[in-house]
């Protein structure tokens, strides 16, 4: 019998996370559902995993904190076993604003979370994956977003800047361990329904978009679930440094 997979899913409490996580655990992956404030959300999805007779714990940190996250992997390694699968997902979004009106604070909680806690997430992920360390290979996936390519001028420019820098950094790292057994893709969703347009102050952003959409209309969480399951299956296995849009043809 084979070892079964064993994924992170940080934010995985909600919106993509939440989706990703159901069908990885569906898929025969045991899965860790980080967390950062949804407490309860976050243990209904393990409780959903377990009642479907899956493999599911749920475990708080705050990726934009160093030993916080190395803490959460000691505790997955302790729980479930070395992690081979890793989905960068938690991200900060803070009101709308344009350049003008953004400060330092704001810049600097929101790459900390975003950039650092993605690369500090992938560091230790790598150090357990990699067949250089005795590790069994295995994959990342990175969640970044339409708005690197977009630019989400007057709304969003700094979060589009920190997944322009998690694209750069997708490519940079799967040339970096390709020899290593690990492989490190993106997708970049836009305009999904999920619940973070509501941080940044419009939750009817999608319904207010859609229309400018080719597709003319919005996205379910569960499509870029679905593409996040497949990069990290075995049918991907000759698929790394590459990216997958899901914003319906923006």
């Amino acid at each position: 019998m084979n070892s079964p997979k064993i994924t992170l899913v940080t934010g995985g409490s909600r919106g993509i996370g939440k989706a990703t996580a159901l069908l990885l655990a569906e898929r025969g992956h045991w899965v860790c559902i980080n967390y950062r404030q949804g407490e309860t959300e976050a243990l209904a999805v393990v409780e959903t995993i377990r009642e479907r007779g899956g493999t599911a714990i749920a475990i708080r940190a705050d990726i934009a904190d160093e030993q916080q996250i190395i803490d959460l992997f000691t505790q997955i390694d302790q729980q479930l076993g070395p992690v081979t699968g890793l989905v960068n997902n938690a991200a900060r979004l803070f009101t709308q604003a344009t350049v003008e009106q953004l400060s330092a604070n704001r810049l600097n909680e929101l790459f900390a979370a975003n950039v650092s806690g993605s690369i500090l997430c992938a560091r230790e992920a790598v150090k357990r994956m990699s067949t250089l360390h005795q590790g069994q290979g295995g994959a990342i996936v990175n969640v970044s977003s339409a708005a690197s390519r977009l630019g989400s001028p007057f709304e969003y420019t700094d979060y589009a800047a920190s997944k322009g820098a998690i694209d750069t950094f997708t490519r940079g790292l799967s040339l970096e361990v390709a020899g290593a057994g690990i492989r490190v893709n993106a997708v970049r969703p836009g305009f999904i329904y999920t619940e973070m347009h509501a941080q940044g102050g419009e939750a009817g952003r999608v319904d207010r978009l859609q229309s400018q959409l080719p597709m003319g209309r919005g996205g379910q969480p569960i499509e870029v679930a679905y593409a996040i399951a497949w990069l990290l299956s075995d049918e991907a296995s000759y698929v790394t440094g590459s990216f997958i849009d899901l914003a319906g043809g923006k």
